[in-house]
């Protein structure tokens, strides 16, 4: 119920990061998303035992800024992707993520990945590929965004996964809010732009559901292994696709439908052939 729960506050944070950066900058956007989560893990971490400098303190930290600088730029590139295909088609491709890690688990954590995950990877990627239709889309720019983001998302988990070799999970949630602060706020500043009254309120809301959907999952992850409840993230695709569909008028095509069945179905293989070697 907790990761079902954390699924949906997080596709109504990409409606409204859809709805913001439609109207204003998208680095702008992230920044200010970034200033009020770099709060959240700062009193996160000063509630730990020994407080902020027992939970900043790793042996690891060119890799641990690397991760956060990592996470800023995906949810750049991912929030881009919603104003240029929409929620529907960018969850659609952003799903193949699971078989990405996969994937890059071998060069980068050296795992062994069997006949059986490699299988399933490429027929993920067929999956993907009826999402993106072969002919002229393929070939679209556009396409290319959540695939950038899946690949930057899947990089960043097997970077926490090697990150977690040396640190606890709180060290590298403080390290991923702070970094990405800073990060985007080095790059985020020179692009400010007035807002309304009122995109400030969906601004404070895109907040507060980020917050809220880091707790969430953290209270998740307290309770259960990442294992067991990560096929329930798949769900965000569904709640998000809702979302775009009821709110910004987005049409789910058939062949979007199809290969996003596709992806999840070899996704959540890949999970239980992980879950079974471990």
């Amino acid at each position: 119920m907790l990761m079902i729960a954390t699924t949906f506050v997080f596709a109504i944070q990409d409606g409204i990061s859809r709805h913001l950066a439609g109207q204003y900058n998208v680095l702008m956007v992230v920044m200010i998303r970034y200033w009020f989560f770099g709060a959240f893990v700062i009193a996160i971490a000063a509630r730990k035992p020994g407080g902020i400098r027992a939970v900043a303190a790793t042996r690891q930290p060119y890799l641990q800024a690397f991760r956060g600088a990592l996470l800023a730029l995906e949810i750049c590139v991912m929030v881009l992707a919603f104003v240029l295909l929409g929620l529907v088609e960018s969850h659609a491709i952003f799903t193949s993520y699971p078989l990405l890690v996969a994937a890059l688990s071998g060069p980068i954590l050296g795992e062994a990945v069997g006949w059986r995950r490699w299988s399933a990877i490429g027929v993920g990627f067929v999956g993907v590929m009826i999402i993106l239709e072969p002919g002229f889309r393929v070939f679209s720019p556009y396409a290319v965004v959540p695939l950038l983001s899946a690949f930057l998302f899947a990089l960043y988990g097997l970077l926490t996964r090697y990150a977690a070799r040396k640190d606890t999970a709180a060290t590298s949630f403080f390290w991923t809010g702070t970094v990405g602060a800073v990060v985007m706020t080095a790059i985020g500043v020179w692009s400010w732009q007035a807002m309304t009254p009122g995109d400030w309120g969906w601004m404070a809301l895109l907040c507060v559901t980020g917050a809220t959907g880091h707790w969430l999952l953290i209270r998740c992850y307290e309770v259960a292994e990442a294992s067991s409840v990560q096929p329930f993230a798949f769900l965000q695709l569904v709640f998000a696709s809702a979302i775009g569909i009821t709110v910004f008028g987005e049409r789910l095509e058939t062949n979007v439908a199809i290969g996003a069945a596709i992806v999840v179905s070899a996704g959540l293989y890949t999970l239980w052939r992980e879950r079974k070697a471990r």
